[in-house]
């Protein structure tokens, strides 16, 4: 089984993606020394949050969305247009929020 066939993407998927695309540029250019990136957390079919990479790199949008959503994360779909992070640096993994926020 391929992973297509595991977890099949949808038109809904490639919209909420394009959305999150769309959160990235808002401050493209402005995230050095980190690229941007943009998240948005959708739970049955809602957008709970939404999160973009702030000015200077820091927060991360995955962060952003994560707080912005709170206890309402648990359960949703985050659609992020970079991997989040999983290692320790200027900010905790964005990989342990959305591990223990139940995403």
């Amino acid at each position: 089984m391929t992973i297509h066939e595991a977890f099949p993407q949808t038109a809904t998927d490639d919209a909420y993606m394009a959305a999150a695309l769309a959160l990235g540029r808002r401050n493209l250019g402005r995230t050095a020394p980190n690229p941007a990136v943009g998240a948005l957390l959708v739970r049955d079919g809602v957008v709970i949050a939404r999160g973009w990479t702030a000015p200077g790199g820091r927060p991360h949008a995955e962060a952003i969305a994560m707080a912005a959503a709170g206890e309402a994360a648990r359960g949703a779909t985050l659609y992020v247009t970079l991997e989040p992070c999983a290692h320790h640096g200027a900010t905790p993994p964005c990989v342990d929020s959305i591990i223990a926020g139940g995403v």
